[in-house]
């Protein structure tokens, strides 16, 4: 049986990329995370930080320092995630809400990785592209 049990991120400062996740998730920091190794616990699985010497960010959309991975984060209220994620100190980097208020937004976290914040819920998914639930 295979079970997912940690996705890992490099950085050069666990405790500070770990602090970042931990408040634009409302999460706590797992006891025991220290300068090598952090991680942040979801039910049985666990964002994990670990410290890389040479640390290289990537340089999102460049194929040449390639994103190396990119958290969705869906959200009901995407203007007030927004301003809070900025004030943690993501960057916003593109935005894809469409006039129906539905979509994403890619930020960068303070070193360099992106995530998005999307607001999708209701959606469906087709192979000729989303049908949008009716908004009030």
């Amino acid at each position: 049986m295979l079970r997912l049990t940690d996705f890992i991120i490099d950085c050069p400062d666990t405790m500070k990329l770990a602090a970042f996740y931990s408040e634009v998730t409302g999460r706590a920091i797992k006891e025991g995370s220290h300068e090598n190794w952090a991680g942040i616990k979801f039910g049985e699985v666990e964002l994990a930080f670990i410290r890389v010497d040479d640390y290289r960010a990537p340089q999102w959309p460049d194929s040449e320092h390639p994103k190396q991975f990119h958290l969705d984060f869906e959200v009901d209220e995407i203007e007030s995630e927004q301003r809070r994620v900025l004030d943690l100190g993501a960057t916003l980097q593109q935005d894809f809400i469409g006039h129906n208020g539905y979509g994403w937004r890619i930020y960068t976290d303070p070193i360099g990785h992106p995530f998005c914040l999307c607001r999708n819920k209701g959606v469906i998914w087709t192979d000729q592209g989303p049908i949008w639930p009716k908004r009030d």
